[in-house]
């Protein structure tokens, strides 16, 4: 029997609208199962909504709804915006359901007949004007480990490490901002630390967590594991808790049993399955793989095999951990405009642009990601637009438009050789999705699409189909064939792409299963090709800046003004030397030049300062001096290197062009004279 592999993405908090941060997981899960799918395997991918816990409670409250109507919105919100991204789940359920309850009962009475539940008196929080006890994220303090300060009351943000909200420095809560006291409660316990001989070897297996992420996770063994709290008191909106009163599971006991309440759920839709535990048993024979981010690592490979093991359930196989997006080499920031919602990245944006860009750049390991827009627009557009979508449009256009769609009989020319060539890679490309290492796999393609445009531009098709067809014809039927291979390879990437070169060439889907038999010819070379249409268009900046709205800063008062306006016209202060030496002075070549939309003062420039990395994109307020920027072209120019970079009407600037003169139409441009490009200006 083939092996059965269930994968799962981390649950969205059903708490607002999921963002490209977010997205970077599911599309990296997605891609995978897309491509285990294509391969012949039997694979499904299951999510869920994560609904419980006071911060749903409460923002329910304040909207005049119940918690369960208030996470019914979220519920079909993030299958939509996820499906708009072309993520595609065989289930995705939720967490406040029938079949989560059940789970989380049956999981639990298994703990407590195991004598894996602890009963403690526990000193908490507790809110007198709010009248309740704080969960962890309604508590905020100084870390009592690296005393940072404004952290949550269960995990420090910056040094990672895990506490109680009591052990808070100056505690407050976020609800009124008044210091807690302390109360006491009975809670129920999960005794963590009587595992920690079976996790400590669990996770030095590299077949179950990335070694990196392992080692960071040992400091958790240094101190001894703490048992872990999985009770909270009322009010809370979660599971009761059988057998007690105004006592409920906490949110990251019945969050992971999800992925079981989704199996179930999908078994009993699909009939593919009797139950859930056909893959949840210990021994059922099945391969368990989920994806999260390393910011929640510890509830994962530590409580929840731990949990699943001592109440004789699977435990997953392998845990696949991913790093953080940051966005143009910043952290996102809501107050800064920069989480980008997915339904606004869908609003101006084709998905397959960021499907393509976050597999260019993901390996198998927690490295963060950065989107940079302007790297993003750059590979995209040079890759997926130029390299295989012109590929494709070009070659099939001369077919339909003087070749009447008719494909040439296999032949013996130089076409065949380039095919068989680019046959030969797709192990190479397969394994590499295999192992999660997308970026290999990316690159492998898109060197095969750059070697069937060099054949193109070496064989003129265009010439040959006004002088001799049947070689123009013979030529454009070989590149079809690659064009087809890349549909193929391409698919678990961008499968709305795919979709349309297969229709473009009139031919069946090309799955990695039929990829790993194939030889030359792949197409059946008796049909007629389809209707050739430009694939995508190319990302411009204006979509990019409909992006982001930074937010303005206020102008000053009249006052204010004025001080600045006196504060300018006072002689600046002497440096020191060490200062001045800071700065890195570079020739540039200016490559391009054009006005940004809606901004009379600024250029946009792309600049060689003889990086191996390429030019650099540079905004610079010289509009005025400059209105015809393409004369601009071939100029030198010098540089401010070692700058920050720095957003300006949603374009990342890269550096400072240096001028003379008072300002506005009065700049010139600093000309370094002939020399080089990266040549250092002193």
């Amino acid at each position: 029997m083939a092996e059965r592999i269930l994968v799962t993405s981390a649950l969205p908090y059903a708490n607002g609208p999921v963002h490209i941060g977010h997205a970077l997981e599911y599309i990296q899960t997605d891609i995978w199962v897309r491509y285990l799918k294509s391969a012949g395997r039997d694979v499904i991918y299951l999510c869920a909504d994560d609904t419980h816990g006071t911060p749903i409670e409460l923002n329910a409250a304040k909207q005049g709804l119940r918690p369960e109507e208030f996470v019914g919105r979220f519920f079909e919100q993030h299958q939509a915006d996820l499906g708009g991204l072309d993520v595609q789940f065989d289930c995705f359920w939720s967490t406040n359901s029938d079949e989560n309850r059940r789970y989380a009962e049956l999981i639990y009475g298994r703990l407590k007949e195991a004598g894996d539940i602890a009963r403690r008196n526990v000193e908490q929080t507790y809110c007198e004007t709010d009248k309740r006890f704080l969960p962890d994220r309604f508590v905020k303090g100084t870390c009592p480990n690296c005393k940072s300060p404004d952290q949550y009351g269960d995990v420090c943000e910056k040094c990672g490490k895990t506490y109680a909200p009591t052990d808070l420095i100056d505690p407050r809560c976020v609800l009124c901002g008044t210091a807690p006291v302390r109360k006491s409660s009975e809670h129920l316990f999960f005794t963590l630390s009587k595992h920690a001989d079976y996790l400590r070897e669990l996770i030095s297996s590299p077949e179950f967590l990335n070694p990196g992420v392992a080692a960071q996770l040992k400091q958790f063994f240094e101190k001894g594991l703490a048992d872990w709290d999985i009770s909270r008191d009322g009010p809370y909106f979660g599971f009761a808790i059988p057998g007690e009163t105004d006592k409920f599971f906490y949110v990251w006991l019945d969050a992971p049993i999800g992925y079981i309440a989704t199996t179930e759920k999908w078994a009993k839709t699909t009939g593919r399955a009797k139950n859930a535990l056909d893959y949840w048993r210990a021994d059922s024979g099945s391969r368990i793989v989920h994806f999260i981010g390393k910011d929640i690592v510890y509830f994962h490979a530590l409580f929840w095999p731990a949990v699943l093991k001592e109440a004789g359930l699977k435990t997953p196989d392998r845990i696949n951990v991913h790093g953080h997006l940051t966005l143009n080499g910043e952290k996102m920031s809501k107050s800064r405009g920069t989480l980008i919602a997915v339904r606004t990245y869908l609003d101006h944006l084709d998905p397959s642009y960021l499907r393509y860009f976050y597999a260019a750049n993901l390996g198998s390991g927690p490295e963060d990601l950065d989107l940079s827009f302007t790297e993003f627009r750059q590979r995209v557009n040079a890759e997926l637009v130029n390299n295989i979508g012109n590929l494709a449009n070009r070659g099939l256009s001369i077919l339909a438009t003087q070749l009447d769609k008719k494909l040439a009989p296999a032949g013996e020319g130089p076409g065949k050789k380039l095919v068989e060539e680019a046959l030969a890679r797709t192990q190479e490309i397969a394994d590499a999705f295999e192992r999660l290492e997308f970026r290999a796999a990316i690159k492998a393609i898109a060197e095969i699409s750059q070697v069937a445009n060099q054949f193109v531009q070496v064989q003129e098709p265009w010439k040959k189909a006004k002088t001799d067809q049947e070689t123009a014809r013979q030529d454009l039927s070989d590149v079809a064939d690659v064009v087809y291979l890349l549909a193929g390879l391409l698919q678990p990437v961008v499968p709305r792409l795919s979709k349309k070169l297969f229709e473009q060439l009139n031919a069946p889907e090309l799955t990695y299963a039929q990829i790993a038999q194939a030889k030359y010819p792949l197409l059946d070379r008796t049909r007629p090709i389809g209707q050739p249409s430009p694939l995508i268009g190319r990302i411009e900046d204006a979509q990019l800046q409909k992006l982001i709205v930074p937010p303005e800063a206020p102008a000053p008062a009249a006052k204010e003004a004025k001080k600045a306006k006196e504060a300018a016209s006072e002689p600046p202060a002497e440096i020191e030397y060490a200062d001045f030496a800071k700065v890195q002075l570079k020739v540039g070549k200016i490559l391009a030049a054009e006005k940004v939309p809606k901004a009379d003062k600024l250029l946009k420039f792309s600049v060689d300062v003889g990086e191996p990395s390429g030019p650099r994109t540079i905004v610079s307020g010289i509009a005025e001096a400059y209105p015809e920027p393409e004369k601009l072209l071939g100029r030198n120019v010098v540089v401010v290197a070692n700058l920050k970079p720095r957003p300006l009407r949603g374009i990342e600037s890269r550096g400072m062009l240096l001028t003379s003169g008072p300002g506005g139409k009065d700049l010139v441009l600093l000309d370094p004279g002939p020399m080089p490009p990266g040549s250092d200006v002193k």
